[in-house]
């Protein structure tokens, strides 16, 4: 399309997150139907997190461009730096090369579920061997060198950019003929499969072995709080191995609805990326309830899920642990 209606010289930005070596396939296409017109193809992924995109915005930590290396190619990487300038202090604004722009994204969130795997690795351990996840991390977070962020034990990651992009990292390890690289990040993801599963295994060996016709309060939905967004999160796989123990599932997530809740046990893995009028409509074996009703929380096991400011005990802080399977309330 691009090539159909450009009539001069152009800079196209690719934002989205894609493999290495996109800008260049983009490159050829413009270059092969270009008509005489010449195209600068520019990187410039956004670092945005849901549930905070607008003040990353206007407030980044940092702005990438990646360009070519030569005359051309950095008169565009200037033209863009320009436009961010108006709002962002140069000093966050990152030039590159093309590659290493494109590479820079799918490496930041590697990076960022590489350490949610590795406190859930320790956590496991912690469990075993009579330590507490939670102090471990706050001292291994006083180091300088790692710091605090991303170290909160979880029941794994999810969302639409961790996994594929990992996924996108080790299928350009294995094109490159890197086996033990591509080996090494696929485990981070094994490790984030391994918690979920392990956390399903908790929760029925904490209720006699057997949850079948036990009522489960799932209390959050999405794969973090402060959205809707449900791709990818890890409340489907504990709803559905509980769910597959035929306990009877109470779910409740203040942003998302029955319908989508339906909607997403009723998919495949990575059905959320095909259009809505494609995807499966349907229940599992089991009961699903959007809302947790009064006599579900005098009566149901909790699994607490999401750091939603109305699933904390009074005085609990944010920071407190936040997965944990309660014992049976009777107040």
């Amino acid at each position: 399309m691009i090539g159909d209606v450009s009539r001069s010289d152009k800079i196209v930005v690719e934002k989205s997150t894609v493999p290495v070596k996109t800008a260049e396939a983009i490159e050829k296409i413009l270059a092969h139907n270009g008509r005489g017109v010449r195209y600068q193809i520019l990187s410039n992924p956004e670092f945005l997190a849901e549930g905070t995109a607008v003040q990353d915005l206007f407030s980044p930590e940092r702005v990438l461009i990646g360009g070519r290396e030569t005359p051309e190619g950095q008169a565009a990487v200037k033209a863009l730096k320009d436009v961010y300038a108006r709002w962002v202090p140069e000093d966050r604004i990152i030039t590159t090369n093309l590659w290493s722009a494109e590479l820079s994204k799918l490496a930041a969130n590697a990076f960022l579920a590489q350490r949610i795997s590795s406190v859930n690795a320790i956590s496991a351990l912690c469990e075993a061997t009579g330590a507490d996840v939670a102090e471990v991390a706050y001292s291994i977070g006083k180091d300088k060198r790692i710091g605090p962020r991303f170290l909160s034990a979880s029941v794994g990651f999810g969302g639409s950019c961790f996994q594929k992009d990992i996924l996108s990292l080790v299928y350009i390890c294995e094109c490159y003929a890197l086996p033990e690289v591509a080996e090494y990040w696929r485990q981070v993801i094994g490790i984030n499969d391994y918690q979920k599963s392990r956390f399903v295994n908790r929760v029925v060996s904490s209720m006699f072995n057997t949850v079948a016709g036990k009522k489960v309060a799932v209390l959050g939905f999405a794969f973090k709080k402060d959205t809707g967004d449900t791709r990818e999160t890890p409340a489907i796989d504990v709803c559905r191995g509980l769910l597959g123990d035929k306990a009877v599932v109470c779910i409740y997530d203040p942003q998302v609805t029955e319908e989508q809740v339906r909607r997403d046990l009723a998919m495949k893995k990575f059905d959320w990326d095909h259009p809505r009028h494609l995807q499966p409509v349907g229940e599992p074996a089991g009961q699903q309830e959007s809302r947790l009703q009064p006599h579900v929380r005098r009566h149901a096991e909790a699994c607490l899920h999401l750091r939603w400011p109305q699933h904390r005990r009074p005085g609990e802080a944010p920071g407190d642990r936040l997965h944990r399977v309660l014992h049976r309330q009777t107040a």
